[in-house]
């Protein structure tokens, strides 16, 4: 069950970042970009999907590349983990499967550090 929490939590997340990130740049950031068949059910699902890829990939590589990027982490006070985030973003969106497009690597990093604020607070509420 908190499995599936954390993903709507995320979900949610990455639709609060795509629609301020486009507020800002136009098509820097779109989710859903994929057709399932199954209309505008599809889009949500795909947000979805896009959500427990991004859950499984922080869960795997993100400890990877934290323990090799430790004494750079340290360097910079723990600012490099955004760089991490920006990163592992841009990889789930390089899945075409999911339909999550996010356009470079500033889009990716400011992305990530949005997702960040709105998940941690959305995770408040919801616990």
């Amino acid at each position: 069950m908190g499995f599936l929490v954390r993903s709507l939590v995320t979900a949610v997340a990455i639709f609060v970042t795509a629609w301020v990130v486009n507020y800002f740049a136009p098509d820097a950031m779109k989710w859903g970009q994929v057709d399932y068949g199954l209309g505008e059910t599809g889009r949500y699902l795909s947000l979805l999907f896009a959500a427990i890829v991004l859950g499984v990939v922080n869960a795997f590589v993100r400890p990877l590349l934290l323990m090799i990027s430790f004494p750079i982490t340290c360097a910079t006070l723990g600012l490099f983990v955004f760089v991490i985030n920006a990163l592992l973003l841009l990889l789930v969106s390089a899945v075409p499967q999911l339909g999550l497009y996010v356009d470079g690597f500033i889009t990716a990093f400011i992305a990530a550090i949005l997702i960040s604020i709105v998940s941690a607070v959305l995770s408040r509420v919801v616990h």
